[in-house]
């Protein structure tokens, strides 16, 4: 009778019976000979293993130990495992009598040595069920795995319809799994352990009783956890498990490639220092991405993009060191090496201490790896040596050319400054930042080596501009390298990122933040969020009235109430009084507060209110604050303020392992360590700052890091509004989304009206062009002032029509800045042979430095004329903002094109602080208001809409408005991103405001006319 007959099929049995018969399909043998509990390993298996595979080894050591030569190699190869880990040994081997023996072969990046090939395919997986592994216990497990005699992975399964899940998986480990069994040992035998039902896969590499801790091994389930059912109904959700992840290949690619043990310094509740281990088994993201990664980099070849959009809590990492360690050595089917030299780019000035030390564990040969951490000298070197990794910062590679000719003249040598064309992969870390502008020209530069040069040169010859070989230098520069493949990992990606990167606006790989919410790997921030608003009333307090510019009245308006005493002392109150009744006690009493405020003299005015409200109620609580640079005292101009004086003599680079320890509780930042600060004690954040779109983001994830008594976060919001906050994260919630495309046509819509202005002349440009990109071995001190003459007319002739018609000329310069935004992007994107564009955009890129800007003596001081009537903060929501499953807020668009600029309407003070006071009780902020204003004066300055008030009533009016207006939107999307994203995407929102731009233009239209008659 068959032995599936006989098992019921509803049972576990049954369950065991599926795996193990797939398993066997796959490769796999049930092991004949006994296990050895006391070793806990196949020892026969072992022992036949090395005699088959090390014939001559074996013969020597018979040689010496006869008879106990199979003891004499089980007691080293146990005594190996004991002290280095099986790990270890079977990635290594273990020493016998001075010989070097291998238990385990794994998979040469080539195929040149067929003897290693063979050796491969020696190995042996068996599967064992119901395995008695211990005489002082009678457990069994219901599946171990083990490598050629070697324990390796344990399994336990459950079935749903006998009542029993992945969760009785997991206690059955905590309780009944002892972990000082030697086949349970941390790193001694088995590596990784599975608890397994049809829905879902955890998994753990150690064993601690009741504190074992399990991580989820599943592939998602339409952007959030869990796994997805079988299209066809043919199969378990888990059945990826079995049929894919241990597949024999796949397994010993994961002891070979991905599993290592991850070294971490501690310190204890003493100070003291240690080491604490972690076996790091990827997670199944973590896995699909790299192998993903890897098959199509040997498919595609060099030269091509990928973008890797990983939410916080996806072990980004482990991940980037498991791809550059993989990278590095990869070959083609040619056996030839794909890449030359690894790079890996972090966006941050000092490096990635996790990351460096993680890619470190895997790349540990002498020579392979090097890490930038002095200068750009360093990784000229570093690049002419061919390095095979290197790790550093993106803002060295300006000054490489400069090095690398300075390292010839060193040498003797007549060198060029280039380096020979080599292939490059680049790995970027939070990428949403690093992918655009000069200094990442300048990286695709350097690296596009020689061939990068004589591409310049063909141009130049093909248009017989020889003498501007340097121009098409710098055009070719933007664009594509075929040389270069680019990996650019973010959990934010911008419109530019994923136009870079992605693959027609689609990520490579995702891996999303409602996963990581829901696989518990982050803490969704947005669950306990309460907004304060802020009420206020001005009023004069003086007997003028004076006329004042609107926009520069406001943003002083708005100055006078941030840092209004009153207003720092209400908002501290509130902020110490919640941190010292709530925050405090949380986290086992170590929980930590950050304050973010608007501007750096904020951030010192609330750190003096912070000390002085602190002391006179004499809580025990201590601030620290963080700020770049040197601050002025708007009250007292000799007075300075800096970071560390403010912290009491605490350097910059100490200030977050201060802050970690337990003497400071709160942190208040202006503009720092609102992105790429992990501090898992970190709970509570008071937001005085607006936020908006990926800075929303980044700020409020601080808090998403988890703990292991940290159980919710909290949030305080002065400022912002509750579906502003939602819809910035609901972006990234299941992924993000292209947008609305920036079309080339625009840029030559916007070349033709700058040209047509006649502020710079063609030969104006030629001549400015023909000095600047002069080769540099024949450039001298007079190409300064002559590149300078050249743009001298064009300055001047700004400056007149800047006198004649100050809305001429800044509507013109926001067009020269959008022009210069929108090449500056393209230009990367798609590959441009335009000399002319070029030409232009590098001419304009140096007018618009030396154009006259407004002066700064429209800022006003209503110290003397305002006065503080009353101020209250109310709570106005608290509660969870909700994400929404299944729906995404298409990101913000294009970059900025737009053109418009803002009247500058001359009012009276007194209607503009009822324009404020309204304001700060309805649904509008400030910039919202004056993007509505600009919009209105845009359309009511329009032709066409000018013509049709004439002669139409409103509602026919309203049929060429409705046109336009949209129009007006997409050419200022980069003033107001979230008003644009919402009037675009949100229907009723776009009804509403069109209407009421509809009868603000049209009355405004039509009052006009009457005048006139």
């Amino acid at each position: 009778m068959d032995s599936i007959s006989v098992v019921f099929p509803q049972s576990e049995k049954a369950f065991e019976q599926v795996i193990e018969d797939s398993l066997i399909k796959q490769g796999y043998v049930k092991p004949l000979t006994p296990f050895n509990k006391n070793l806990a390993i196949f020892p026969d298996i072992a022992l036949n293993f090395i005699r088959q595979t090390q014939p001559k080894a074996w013969a020597k050591l018979e040689a010496l130990h006869g008879e106990n030569t199979g003891n004499q190699i089980l007691t080293d190869l146990c005594k190996w495992m004991d002290t280095y880990g099986s790990l270890h040994t079977l990635r290594h081997g273990f020493k016998c009598y001075g010989r070097t023996l291998r238990i385990a072969y794994f998979k040469a990046a080539h195929s040149l040595n067929s003897d290693l090939e063979t050796c491969y395919k020696a190995n042996q997986l068996g599967i064992t069920r119901q395995l008695q592994y211990s005489d002082r216990h009678r457990n069994e497990l219901d599946i171990t795995l083990s490598l050629n005699g070697i324990p390796i992975v344990t399994i336990e399964l459950k079935n749903p319809l006998t009542g029993q899940t992945v969760e009785h998986g997991k206690q059955q480990y905590r309780q009944d799994r002892d972990p000082h069994e030697i086949i349970f040992e941390f790193k001694r035998r088995t590596l990784v352990h599975f608890t397994v039902d049809t829905e879902e896969v955890w998994m753990t590499t150690r064993l601690a009783g009741k504190a074992t801790h399990f991580l989820p091994f599943n592939q998602g389930d339409n952007n959030g956890a869990g796994n997805p059912r079988d299209p066809q109904g043919r199969t378990y959700r888990t059945a990826y498990f079995w049929e894919n992840i241990l597949q024999p290949d796949s397994l010993l690619d994961l002891l070979a490639q991905f599993l290592h043990v991850q070294i971490e310094e501690k310190y204890d509740d003493r100070g003291r220092k240690y080491q604490k281990e972690t076996m790091i088994f990827p997670r199944f993201h973590q896995l699909q991405a790299v192998r993903k990664l890897i098959a199509a980099t040997q498919e595609e070849g060099v030269g091509s993009n990928y973008l890797i959009e990983h939410s916080a809590g996806s072990g980004k990492s482990n991940t980037i060191a498991w791809l550059t360690h993989r990278l590095v050595s990869l070959h083609n089917t040619e056996n030839q090496r794909i890449f030359e030299t690894v790079i890996v780019i972090s966006d941050r000035r000092i490096l990635d201490r996790q990351l460096q030390d993680t890619i470190y564990q895997f790349e540990h040969r002498q020579g392979v790896i090097q890490k930038i951490d002095k200068d750009s000298k360093q990784l000229a070197e570093a690049l002419e040596s061919a390095v095979p990794l290197i790790i550093t910062t993106l803002q060295k590679f300006p000054f490489v050319t400069r090095q690398l000719l300075k390292l010839a003249e060193e040498r003797n040598e007549q060198g060029s400054g280039r380096l020979p064309t080599r292939r490059c992969a680049v790995i970027i870390d939070e990428a949403h930042s690093s992918q655009s502008g000069d200094t990442a020209t300048e990286l695709k530069g350097v690296l596009g080596g020689e061939t990068l040069h004589q591409k310049a040169r063909e141009m130049a010859q093909e248009e017989g501009l020889e003498h501007l070989e340097q121009m098409f230098l710098s055009m070719a520069k933007r664009s594509l390298q075929d040389n270069l493949s680019f990996f650019a990992f973010t959990a934010t990606p911008k419109h530019k990122t994923l136009k870079f990167f992605g693959r027609e606006g689609e990520p490579f790989h995702r891996y999303t933040m409602r996963q990581a919410i829901e696989e518990g790997f982050i803490i969704d921030v947005l669950k306990n969020y309460t907004i304060y608003t802020a009420y206020f009333k001005l009023l004069k307090d003086s007997g003028d009235d004076p006329n004042v510019q609107r926009k520069q009245a406001a943003k002083s308006l708005t100055h006078f109430m941030r840092l209004h005493p009153h207003n720092i002392a209400q908002k501290t109150q509130i902020m110490v009084e919640h941190f010292n009744n709530f925050t405090r006690h949380k986290i086992g009493g170590k929980a930590k507060a950050m304050v973010v405020t608007g501007s750096r003299l904020e951030a010192v005015r609330y750190k003096q209110s912070f000390d002085k409200y602190i002391k006179e109620k004499g809580y025990d609580i201590k601030s620290l604050v963080a700020f770049s640079g040197i601050v002025n005292d708007d009250k007292i101009p000799e007075k300075t303020y800096t970071e560390e004086e403010m912290n009491h003599g605490i350097r910059e680079k100490e200030l977050t392992e201060k802050f970690a320890g337990d003497d400071y509780q709160v942190l208040l930042v202006a503009e720092k360590y609102q992105t790429g600060f992990d501090q898992p004690l970190l709970h509570t954040m008071y937001v005085d700052k607006r936020l908006a779109g990926i800075k929303a983001v980044q700020t409020l994830s601080r808090l998403n890091r988890t703990h292991p008594h940290k159980e919710d976060t909290f949030i305080l919001d002065f400022v912002n509004k509750r579906q502003e906050i939602q819809e910035a994260f609901q972006q990234f919630y299941e992924g993000a989304e292209l947008g609305q495309e920036a079309e080339p046509g625009q840029l030559y819509h916007l070349k033709s009206q700058l040209d047509a202005s006649g502020i710079y002349l063609s030969e104006e440009v030629n001549r400015f062009c023909t000095i600047y990109f002069k080769p540099k071995q024949r450039q001298n001190p007079s190409d300064h002032q002559g590149m300078n003459a050249a743009l001298d007319p064009a300055v001047d002739r700004f400056l007149a029509l800047y006198e004649q018609d100050v809305e001429a000329a800044e509507l013109w310069r926001r067009k020269l800045t959008a022009f210069r935004n929108l090449y500056s992007f393209l230009s990367q994107i798609i590959p441009y042979q335009d000399s002319d564009l070029e030409q232009v955009y590098i001419f304009l890129r140096h007018l618009a430095t030396k154009l006259l800007r407004p002066s700064n003596q429209d800022q006003y001081d209503f110290d003397s004329e305002i006065k503080l009537e009353y101020y209250r903060l109310q709570k106005i929501s608290e509660g969870s903002i909700h994400l929404k499953k299944g729906e995404t807020i298409p990101q913000d668009g294009s970059p900025a094109i737009g053109t418009a600029i803002l009247r500058e309407n001359s009012v009276k003070l007194s209607q503009l602080i009822d324009v404020l006071n309204n304001r700060f009780g309805t649904d509008f902020n400030q910039a919202d208001q004056l993007f509505f204003d600009q919009i209105v004066e845009a359309a009511v300055n329009t032709e066409a809409l000018q013509q049709a008030a004439q002669v139409n009533s409103v509602n026919k009016f309203g049929l060429l408005f409705d046109k336009i207006v949209e129009s007006l939107f997409v050419e200022r999307v980069d003033q107001n991103e979230t008003i644009f994203a919402r009037y675009m995407n949100d229907n009723d929102f776009k009804n509403v405001v069109s209407e009421w731009l509809l009868s603000a233009v049209y009355k405004r239209l039509s009052d006009h006319q009457n005048s006139e008659r």
